[in-house]
């Protein structure tokens, strides 16, 4: 699902399951990444869903 979602218009065309399953993929991605570079997980993990839903539901244009 992680690869398939580049803009906010891509969260607005998913369903409620898909977004569970966006958000757990963004939660292992995030995981790997900070066990391959070091840092604290706990903020970005807590944030994952709130971030998911900000972006579905403020449009955001340039300027």
């Amino acid at each position: 699902m992680l690869e398939k979602v580049n803009y906010p218009e891509d969260l607005r065309k998913l369903n409620l399951e898909q977004k569970k399953q966006l958000a757990k993929e963004v939660r292992e991605e995030i995981i790997e990444t900070v066990s391959n570079t070091g840092g604290h997980l706990a903020s970005n993990l807590g944030v994952v869903e709130l971030t998911i839903a900000l972006h579905r539901y403020f449009s955001y244009t340039d300027g």
